[in-house]
């Protein structure tokens, strides 16, 4: 196995080396994140990066209270580069079966197979925009047999689409297998569910281990959109939350929910609401509300504001989609290889950085405008519903995950209390 180097950080810290080797450009992201017993994370680094890369000045600017150093591990392909091997071998073993049928490979062909899927342990769940052409057909079953096969599966599903009955329910089919229920751990925490009935979000898992950093020892958490336990669980398991009420009006993943937390044996400091939380009937009780919702949690903001406690108020973490403008700038930069290319050749590699780096700054601008017009927004809302004169103060902006170059899921951590 091949040996590259890494920076080693505290898990603690992890995200915050992370974001700053990606800003300079340093990390490699061929290679994947490691988790070490000793409690340390491994970042795999550029080999060109290393003469630039000084420790010393790392830990001063990302976290001056933390140690960092350079090591060598052993190079662990990225789920990315994973993929792009099994696309690979799942095209060459495709292309040789329907040959042996007499059916040309094309161009076309190869772009209907899948891009990208989801691992749910020996159960892969592929998208909705592929296999969509005529010549699959004559396969029949050998060609889902193939296709788990070569993607290391047993069991093979397709999402269709996400229903429109109000609780966004996934409409995924099995293709190959019996059962559709899936066991995934994250963080030590264990997720049982029906992957045709609930979802879940590979995306968050940032936002979860930030949760579990937090200490909400003593704390009574009310999660508006607990869905299977995506933050529930970190909460209980890993915040040390002394109650949580879960609310979720999704039968599916209310039954999901409630497995879950029996199977790790935090139920007796969980209460599950099933329902609407807007006919939620408590009030005046919680130190930290969830509102884990997007593309906007906007309809749970007056819920959250009767939710906290008046004599001490308390935290709010709003999730939301914002959407930045297009700039002409970012317009070139977003246009495709050959443009890339262009801007290079006329403005060289440090500037190109230093416009992206631009661009990155006019998004948290738009951030930072949104999370004010929440803050009063709220201050607002806690005066006409909980009474007296409020206060709110921005602690901090979290950015999740992007779905676009402009469209952005950040968490806002709003802290509220009375005057």
């Amino acid at each position: 196995m091949d040996m590259i180097p890494a920076l080693k950080v505290p898990q603690r810290y992890a995200q915050l080396y992370r974001k700053c080797l990606q800003r300079t450009g340093a990390l490699d992201q061929r290679y994947s994140i490691q988790k070490h017993l000793d409690g340390t994370v491994t970042l795999p680094i550029l080999s060109s990066s290393l003469a630039q890369l000084d420790p010393n000045t790392l830990q001063r600017t990302t976290a001056c209270d933390s140690l960092c150093e350079i090591v060598l591990i052993q190079a662990q392909l990225s789920k990315k580069e994973k993929a792009k091997s099994s696309s690979e071998k799942l095209a060459e073993a495709l292309r040789d079966q329907l040959s042996s049928q007499e059916v040309s490979w094309n161009e076309d062909l190869k772009r209907d197979l899948p891009q990208r899927w989801q691992r749910h342990g020996d159960l892969v769940l592929i998208g909705e925009d592929c296999f969509t052409l005529p010549p699959w057909k004559k396969m029949g079953s050998e060609l889902w047999s193939t296709v788990a096969l070569e993607l290391g599966a047993k069991r093979l599903a397709q999402m269709k689409r996400i229903s429109k009955d109000g609780f966004r329910t996934p409409q995924a089919v099995m293709l190959l297998g019996d059962s559709s229920r899936v066991m995934h751990i994250d963080n030590k925490i264990r997720y049982e569910f029906d992957i045709t009935k609930c979802m879940f979000s590979f995306g968050n898992i940032t936002e979860k281990l930030r949760i579990a950093s937090f200490n909400c020892r003593d704390e009574t958490v009310v999660d508006l959109y607990a869905g299977i336990g995506y933050f529930t669980l970190p909460y209980l398991l890993h915040a040390g939350a002394a109650h949580v009420h879960a609310c979720e009006w999704n039968p599916d993943a209310v039954e999901a929910l409630k497995r879950n937390l029996q199977l790790n044996r935090v139920s007796d400091r969980c209460t599950v609401h099933q329902g609407d939380n807007r006919k939620l009937s408590l009030e005046d009780l919680a130190d930290r509300v969830n509102l884990g919702l997007i593309p906007s949690s906007e309809e749970g903001w007056p819920v959250a504001c009767r939710l906290l406690r008046r004599d001490a108020g308390g935290i709010l973490h709003i999730h939301h989609n914002v959407t930045s403008p297009v700039h002409s700038v970012d317009n070139k930069l977003q246009a495709g290889p050959a443009t890339n290319t262009d801007i290079t050749a006329d403005v060289g590699d440090d500037e190109t950085r230093l416009l992206q780096h631009t661009l990155k700054g006019r998004d948290r601008e738009v951030w930072k405008t949104w999370a004010e017009h929440t803050a009063s927004r709220i201050a607002g809302l806690l005066t006409d519903l909980a009474g007296g004169s409020w206060s709110t103060h921005i602690r901090h902006i979290e950015h999740v995950k992007s779905y676009a170059p402009h469209v952005h899921h950040i968490v806002l951590d709003l802290e509220c209390r009375p005057l």
